[in-house]
C-alpha cells in the first residue's frame, strides 16, 4: 500500500471520529451510555463510506507447486494383439501408474492411439491402422509450451502416416520410447507391398507389381502366384538368401469382364515361419468400359475428315468412323458422340434422330455449311452469315472451367475458314476458343461446349482444321499435343453423364480396415445446392441379413457418411432424400485385407532411431522400474514454486458494501429503538 493511500485513510478516521464526536458527544448530556454507540456506529458508517471513495489496492501473493507432465502414449493397434503383448503393455502401463512416488511427483495424463490420438485411456488393441508420428506431433503441439516427459509405448510398426523416426521433440520435451513386442527377427517372408491401378480397360491388360522381403540366414526357395478365386492366373519360382534378401515382380494380367474383379496374392511360406499373414494380400481392379464409338457425318470428302478421325483414334479406347449422307445404313444410336461436318439441308432427318434420342453431337461449320438450315434446327448457336468468306484465328479463352487443357500454340496456328457474320450463342454455351478477325479479337466463340438437361452439344466454326494439325506437327515433331487437346473435347462431348440433382461419390471398391466414406451433393430445382436437406443412406450386404441406416452429415457443400470398418463382402445401398422421391441406388465391395496382421515383431531399429534422434535410450517392456528410476531422478523434472500476486481494488471488496448498509441500518433501528425517530 502507499504512503499516499495510508496519509488519505488516516485522515479519513480523523474525519469519521471528529464527525462522529461532534455529533454524539459534544455536548451531549445525560444517556452517555446510547450517546456512546451511537458514536461508535456513525463513525464506522462514516469510515467505511470513506475508505470505499479512497478505493486502495490491496496485494497479495499466493504460492502453488507445479508439476511437470508425464505423458504416456500407448499404441492401441491391433498388431499389438497380433504380437500377443497386449497383456504385457497393460501389465507395464498398470506399473508406471500405481507408482506414488510417480504421481506425487508428476501429473500423469494417459493417450492412446491408433490411426488418431484419443485422451480416452480404455484399451482394447483394436485399431485397425497405426499412425505413430501424428500421435507423437499432436501430443508435441498441445504440450509445447510445458514441461513434459512423453513416455512412447508401442511395437514400432506403423501402417499410415510420415516416417516416425524423424520425429524431434520440443527443446521442453523429453521423449522416452518403450518398445513392445518380440525383438527377435525370425526368418520371414513377407510380401511388402502390391502396387495395382484401381482401374482397367476391358479387354486390355493390366500391370501388377509385386515386392517380396526376405529376412533371415539360411537360404530359402518359394513360389509366388496370384489367383482369382481357384485359377492360377500367374506364378513364378523365387529364391533367396542373406545377400538376395527382395525381389520385384512385374506381370499383367487380363481384364476380360466388367466389373470388380478380385486376386489373392501370395508367397509360399518357408518351413517353421512364424509369421504367415503377412505372406499373401487380397488385392481388387474394377474394369470399366471407355470404349467410344465416334461418327463423322458429311455430305462430301474434306481433308478434315481424316485428320479428326486420326486424333481421335489416337486413344485406343475411341474408335471413329466417316460416313456420308448417301450411306444407306447410319444407325447413329450405336454411337456415343455424332460429329457433324458442313451439314446442310440433307442433314435434317439426322438431326431429328439426335434429338429423338438425346445424344450428343459436335458441329464443323465452314463454308459449304447452310446457314439458314442449321439456325433453324438448333438453338445453341445462330450466324448472321453472309456469302463472304472469312479466315478466323483462335484466341484461347482462360476462363473456361468445364475440363483443363494447355494452350497448344492457338495463336500461331493458321486461320480457319468460314462465312463472315456475327456470331450468337445461348446462355448455355461456355466458348473455349474466341474469334480473331484482321488482327482484332471480336469475342466471339470460335469453338465452345454447351450442356443441357438431357444431351451435350459443341460447334467449331471453320472449316480447314487439318491444317492446326499439321502445324503442331511442325513445332513438336509429333501429333501429340493437337490430338491431346483434341481427345479431351471427344472426351467431354462423348460423356452421358447427366445433371442430376443428386449425386454421389464413393468408390466401387474398397480395402478392409479402411474407412468407407460416401458423399453425395444434393441442388434444388434451380440446381443450387441445398444445404437444408436430409439425406439417408440403407445399407445392406448381398446373401446376408445384416443392414445399415445412417444419416449423412453436412460438411460444407456436400453431406457425408462414414460407415465405418465393414466386413468384407459385396454391399448394395440406396440413398434418399427425406420428403422428396429422389433417391440414388448404388454398390461396392469391400476386399479382406488388414494392414495390422503383417507384422512379424516390433520395429527395434526404427524405435532405436526415434531415440537417438532425440537423444535418449530406448525401453523395453520388462524395464518398467528402470524407467521409473529415470524420470525420478531426472532433475529436468523438479516441481517448481511458483507465485502469483494479485492485486484487488477494495472496491471489488462487495462485503463492504454489506458492511456500510449494516452500520446505517444499526443506527436507524437503535435510533427507533431508544425513540429518538
Amino acid at each position: 500500500m502507499i504512503i499516499c493511500n495510508i496519509l488519505y485513510i488516516t485522515l479519513a478516521v480523523i474525519f469519521a471520529l471528529g464527525f462522529a464526536f461532534f455529533q454524539y458527544l459534544y455536548k451531549a448530556k445525560g444517556k452517555a451510555g446510547n450517546a456512546y454507540i451511537f458514536f461508535i456506529l456513525r463513525f464506522l458508517s462514516i469510515f467505511t463510506l470513506l475508505l470505499l471513495l479512497i478505493n486502495p489496492k490491496i496485494r497479495s501473493t499466493a504460492f502453488e507447486i507445479e508439476k511437470p507432465d508425464l505423458l504416456i502414449a500407448i499404441d492401441n493397434s491391433q498388431s499389438i494383439a497380433q504380437l500377443r503383448k497386449a497383456d504385457t503393455l497393460r501389465n507395464f502401463v498398470r506399473q508406471l501408474l500405481s507408482n506414488e512416488e510417480i504421481r506425487e511427483r508428476f501429473k500423469v495424463r494417459e493417450f492412446s492411439f491408433g490411426k488418431e490420438l484419443s485422451a480416452e485411456g480404455d484399451l482394447d488393441f483394436n485399431e485397425p491402422q497405426t499412425n505413430i508420428f501424428s500421435a507423437l506431433d499432436n501430443l508435441n503441439n498441445i504440450y509445447k509450451n510445458n514441461n513434459a516427459a512423453l513416455v512412447l509405448i508401442s511395437d514400432g510398426n506403423q501402417s499410415i502416416g510420415r516416417d516416425f523416426g524423424y520425429f524431434k521433440a520440443s527443446a521442453n520435451i523429453s521423449l522416452f520410447p518403450v518398445v513392445v513386442g518380440d525383438t527377435t527377427r525370425y526368418s520371414d517372408l513377407n510380401l511388402a507391398a502390391l502396387n495395382v491401378n484401381r482401374y482397367a480397360f476391358l479387354n486390355n491388360r493390366f500391370p501388377v507389381e509385386a515386392i517380396i522381403n526376405y529376412s533371415g540366414e539360411e537360404p530359402v526357395n518359394t513360389n509366388f502366384e496370384i489367383r482369382s478365386g481357384e485359377n492360377i492366373l500367374f506364378s513364378k519360382s523365387l529364391s533367396f538368401s542373406a545377400e538376395e534378401n527382395s525381389a520385384i515382380i512385374n506381370t499383367t494380367l487380363p481384364a476380360s469382364r466388367l466389373g470388380v474383379l478380385s486376386y489373392k496374392a501370395e508367397v509360399a511360406p518357408s518351413e517353421n515361419e512364424k509369421n504367415q499373414l503377412n505372406n499373401s494380400e487380397n488385392f481388387a481392379v474394377e474394369v470399366i468400359d471407355e470404349r467410344t464409338k465416334v461418327l463423322i457425318l458429311s455430305a462430301t470428302p474434306h481433308p478434315d475428315l481424316g485428320a479428326l478421325k486420326k486424333a481421335i483414334e489416337t486413344n485406343e479406347q475411341r474408335q471413329a468412323e466417316i460416313k456420308y449422307l448417301k450411306d444407306e445404313e447410319l444407325e447413329i444410336q450405336d454411337f456415343q458422340l455424332v460429329i457433324m461436318y458442313q451439314p446442310n439441308n440433307s442433314f435434317k432427318p439426322v438431326f431429328e434422330k439426335i434429338k429423338e434420342n438425346n445424344q450428343n453431337y459436335f458441329v464443323i461449320t465452314g463454308t459449304q455449311t447452310e446457314w439458314d438450315f442449321l439456325n433453324n434446327v438448333q438453338d445453341n448457336f445462330k450466324k448472321d452469315a453472309a456469302f463472304q468468306e472469312q479466315e478466323i484465328f483462335a484466341v484461347m479463352n482462360p476462363g473456361f472451367s468445364n475440363f483443363q487443357f494447355e494452350d497448344i500454340g492457338f495463336e500461331d496456328f493458321p486461320p480457319l475458314l468460314d462465312r463472315f457474320g456475327t456470331v450468337e450463342t445461348s446462355n448455355s454455351a461456355e466458348p473455349l476458343l474466341f474469334q480473331r478477325i484482321e488482327g482484332v479479337e471480336t469475342g466471339e466463340p470460335l469453338l465452345a461446349i454447351s450442356e443441357g438437361t438431357s444431351s451435350k452439344s459443341g460447334f467449331l466454326l471453320g472449316e480447314n482444321i487439318w491444317k492446326w494439325r499439321a502445324q503442331s506437327y511442325l513445332e513438336n515433331q509429333n501429333f501429340e499435343a493437337f490430338d491431346n487437346f483434341f481427345g479431351k473435347i471427344i472426351q467431354n462431348l462423348s460423356s452421358r453423364a447427366r445433371r442430376d440433382r443428386l449425386r454421389i461419390d464413393y468408390e466401387s471398391f474398397y480395402y478392409g480396415n479402411s474407412q468407407i466414406i460416401v458423399s453425395a451433393q444434393y441442388f434444388d430445382e434451380n440446381y443450387q445446392f441445398d444445404a437444408n436437406a436430409r439425406l439417408n443412406i440403407a445399407i445392406s450386404k448381398r446373401n446376408s441379413d445384416e443392414s445399415l441406416q445412417a444419416p449423412l452429415l453436412l460438411r460444407n457443400n456436400y453431406y457425408e457418411v462414414d460407415l465405418g470398418n465393414l466386413e468384407p463382402g459385396e454391399y448394395e445401398f440406396t440413398l434418399r432424400v427425406e420428403n422428396s422421391a429422389i433417391s440414388e441406388t448404388g454398390s461396392f465391395t469391400v476386399v479382406d485385407y488388414n494392414v495390422e496382421q503383417q507384422f512379424a515383431s516390433a520395429n527395434l531399429e526404427k524405435l532405436k532411431f526415434l531415440a537417438d534422434n532425440n537423444e535418449s535410450r530406448l525401453y523395453f517392456s520388462n524395464s518398467a522400474e528402470k524407467l521409473i528410476q529415470d524420470l525420478l531422478s531426472d532433475k529436468r523434472f523438479t516441481p517448481v514454486q511458483k507465485s502469483h500476486e494479485k492485486t484487488v481494488p477494495l472496491v471489488d471488496w462487495y462485503y463492504l458494501l454489506f458492511l456500510l448498509v449494516f452500520f446505517l441500518a444499526g443506527e436507524w433501528f437503535y435510533r427507533k429503538y431508544t425513540g429518538l425517530i
